[in-house]
C-alpha cells in the first residue's frame, strides 16, 4: 500500500488548513511501538463534511437519483444539526433504511463507484492538517485505522487512497457477492465505535492505553475515552468543553468562516445521514450498476 508524503501545514494550502492547537502532538518514539495505533473518525475530522453526503453527490451526478432528492437530503442534515440532538426514533429509522438502496448491487460495482467518487468529490476535501497527524503515526511505525458510520466500502477506499492501514465502518450483508439490502449488525456509531476498536485491539495485540483517537464530535466520546490519547479535531462545542475539562489535545484546522460552513453535515448525525440518503435512493432509483 502506498505511503502518503509528509505535508507541512500552512495558511497557504487550500485556504482551510490554518488553525490552532491547544497542545502540540507528541513527538514520535525513537523506536516503533507495535502495541500503539491511531484511530481517526472521518466526517469533519479527516475530511470536510460527511463522506456519505459526498458519495450521494457523486451518485446524483451519475443520475442514480435526482438533484431534488439531494437538496431534500441536505436540508434534513441542516435541520438535524440545528436541533443539535438525536432521537432514538431517528436512529432506529436510520438503521432500518441504511444501505437498503444497494439491494442487488454487486460489491465490486459499489467499490468502483466509491473509488470514482472519492477521487472526484472527497479527495479535495481531506483536511491537510489531519492527514499530517495520521502520517506522523505512520512515520512512527504505527498502524492507522479510520472509524466511521459510513459504509465500510467508502472507508476502505479513503484509507487506501491515503495510505492508511484500513477502515472500520457500517457493514452491509452480502450473499454471493451482492448486497441483500440489510445491515450485518448495527450502524458504526457512538458506542459501537468503541466496541469495534476494543475488539480490533484484542485481535491485533494493541494496548489501548498507548493508542490515540481523533474525532470532531461528542458522539465519539465513548471512542475517545477508550484510548490513552484522545484528540479533539475541529471539535463541536460539547467535545471542546469536554476536551478542555480533561486536558485533551485540541486541534482545529478551520478558519472561522469556513468552520461555520463545514459544520453541516457532521458526524453528529452520521446515522441519520446513512438513513436519509438510503431512503432517497431507494425511492428514486434510476438504474443499478450493470
Amino acid at each position: 500500500m502506498a505511503r502518503t508524503r509528509r505535508v507541512t501545514v500552512s495558511t497557504d494550502v487550500h485556504g482551510h488548513t490554518a488553525g490552532w492547537a491547544e497542545a502540540e502532538p507528541a513527538p514520535p518514539p525513537s523506536a516503533p511501538d507495535p502495541t500503539a495505533a491511531a484511530f481517526f473518525d472521518v466526517d469533519n475530522t479527516m475530511m470536510q463534511g460527511a463522506s456519505i453526503y459526498w458519495f450521494a453527490r457523486g451518485l446524483a451526478a451519475r443520475n442514480y437519483f435526482t438533484t431534488t432528492d439531494l437538496a431534500r437530503f441536505a436540508w434534513q442534515q441542516l435541520r438535524f444539526r440545528l436541533l443539535a440532538r438525536e432521537h432514538a426514533g431517528d436512529m432506529s429509522q436510520a438503521r432500518d433504511a441504511a444501505l437498503a438502496f444497494i439491494e442487488g448491487w454487486r460489491v465490486d460495482d459499489m467499490e468502483r463507484l466509491a473509488q470514482e467518487i472519492f477521487d472526484e468529490m472527497m479527495a479535495p476535501r481531506i483536511w491537510v492538517g489531519t492527514r499530517q497527524l495520521a502520517q506522523r503515526h505512520l512515520d512512527a511505525g504505527e498502524r492507522v485505522w479510520l472509524v466511521s458510520a459510513a459504509p465500510v466500502e467508502i472507508g476502505r477506499v479513503i484509507a487506501s487512497r491515503l495510505g492508511l492501514t484500513g477502515a472500520i465502518g457500517t457493514v452491509a450483508e452480502v450473499v454471493d457477492g451482492a448486497y441483500t439490502g440489510r445491515l450485518a449488525g448495527d450502524l458504526m456509531h457512538g458506542p459501537a465505535k468503541a466496541e469495534a476498536v476494543t475488539q480490533l485491539a484484542a485481535v491485533e495485540g494493541l494496548d489501548l492505553t498507548r493508542c490515540a483517537a481523533y474525532s470532531d464530535s461528542a458522539n465519539d466520546l465513548p471512542l475517545l475515552s477508550t484510548v490513552g490519547r484522545p484528540v479533539a479535531v475541529n471539535p463541536d462545542g460539547a467535545l471542546l468543553r469536554r476536551a478542555r475539562e480533561h486536558g485533551w489535545e485540541v486541534c482545529d484546522f478551520r478558519t472561522g468562516r469556513r468552520a461555520v460552513k463545514i459544520a453541516v453535515p457532521s458526524t453528529a448525525v452520521a446515522g441519520a445521514l446513512v438513513g436519509a440518503v438510503s431512503a432517497g435512493l431507494a425511492l428514486h432509483r434510476r438504474r443499478r450498476p450493470g
